[in-house]
């Protein structure tokens, strides 16, 4: 911090500058001297001014033309300027202001006049530099208090994120090598969303809300869920009501996200042809996050391991992804997801099952691999659905017309 204000004298004449440096250093003030303008300029870049006492009529660069140049500086948009002139027409005063000075000083200089002047701009300029520093400030304190709500922001979404993952988990946990999956095709649905030009906003509610795709599993029978073998048709009228299920529960929530895991959760089985469950929706009647979680879905069950099934290889799979272009799966999106190929892969790989021991309890993976081959070996309940005993019944299950398949 300075102790004495600085003041820049200008001046062609060096006992001009002289008389002025007698009225004001004794009264404390610093004096910086120039003899040109183009100097005066060159003082006021390397020196903290507060207060510059102008000639006007000079050589080469007059006042007025120092005080416009000084003006175009946003720094030095508020530094009291002076001009000291025997001029004294209206004319070259309102000359004066228009270039931009704050007040006027006739010569020959009057000591009582100047330093009334000099102490009544200085005491300007410092409210000026105050109320500057105040907003400096409150600036700092303002992008500093933005960025902690941010931080703090990220780690609330980061953490509903990571509760969303391990409540759909939860509702996985019977469903045998899943751990990751949630993870991957989140991944693959938000990185396919990016690829089609959906805004951020989207992407990232499409990353959130998609784990809870599966959600309505929760409500299945584990020996449904966990079955080792083909499903009979009643077990796969019940299996695909889980996306009832998943919707019902994620119904009439306020967060655009779980309202979005809704949509999600009833649309992720529907088909581009119409041959989806379990509302047979078809083509763009299907909401655009359903159609992108559904091949996100389908790639990771193929390349995935099952209870019911081997994985497929990645060949595999890409060409059963490619040949459901236009029946299962939306063109549009088949084609996003074959564009950014390496990005599916590179997720796969980051986020694989061998690296996910999510639910690795050696005792229970023992006792439920002897628990389903037990149930393998039972005869089959049901082969079929009996329409005169369970029409009405499958008809009204959970609010959802299910088609019987009629016992021969």
């Amino acid at each position: 911090m300075k102790d004495k204000p600085v003041i820049l004298v200008v001046d062609d004449q060096l006992q001009n500058i002289e008389l002025l440096e007698t009225y004001l250093i004794p009264q404390g003030y610093e004096i910086v001297k120039a003899t040109k303008g183009e100097e005066s300029l060159g003082k006021l870049s390397c020196n903290q001014i507060d207060l510059i006492l102008l000639d006007v009529m000079m050589p080469d660069m007059d006042g007025f033309e120092v005080t416009r140049r000084v003006r175009q500086d946003n720094t030095h948009r508020l530094l009291p300027i002076i001009l000291v002139t025997s001029l004294r027409e209206t004319e070259d005063r309102v000359k004066g202001i228009e270039a931009g000075c704050d007040d006027f000083i006739s010569k020959p200089v009057d000591k009582m006049e100047l330093l009334a002047r000099v102490r009544s701009l200085l005491k300007v300029k410092a409210y000026n530099d105050l109320m500057s520093n105040y907003r400096k400030e409150l600036e700092s304190e303002v992008t500093r208090r933005t960025e902690e709500l941010k931080q703090a922001f990220e780690r609330i979404k980061a953490a509903s994120l990571d509760t969303i993952y391990r409540l759909s988990m939860a509702a996985e946990y019977k469903d045998e090598d899943t751990g990751a999956h949630i993870k991957r095709m989140s991944r693959y649905s938000a990185a396919i969303a990016r690829r089609m030009g959906l805004d951020k906003s989207t992407i990232e509610t499409i990353l959130y809300a998609s784990p809870m795709h599966d959600l309505g599993k929760i409500g299945i029978p584990d020996q449904i869920l966990v079955k080792p073998a083909k499903l009979d048709p009643v077990e796969w009228e019940i299996m695909k009501l889980h996306t009832v299920i998943g919707a019902k529960i994620l119904k009439g929530s306020d967060a655009e996200f779980i309202r979005l895991g809704e949509t999600i959760a009833q649309c992720h089985h529907e088909k581009w042809d119409g041959s989806g469950y379990p509302n047979n929706l078809k083509g763009i009647e299907i909401p655009i996050a359903g159609r992108i979680t559904a091949i996100a879905d389908v790639f990771d069950a193929l390349t995935s391991k099952r209870p019911y099934k081997k994985p497929f290889s990645v060949e595999e799979s890409l060409a059963i992804i490619r040949e459901g272009r236009r029946s299962h799966f939306d063109p549009d999106v088949v084609d996003a997801f074959f564009a950014i190929q390496d990005e599916i892969l590179t997720i796969k790989n980051q986020y694989d099952d061998d690296n996910q021991q999510v639910f690795e309890i050696p005792e229970l993976k023992a006792l439920l691999q002897q628990y389903n081959r037990e149930e393998l070996n039972k005869k089959p309940k049901i082969k079929a659905i009996d329409s005169k005993t369970t029409k009405d019944k499958l008809v009204k299950l959970n609010g959802v017309e299910v088609k019987p398949i009629i016992k021969k």
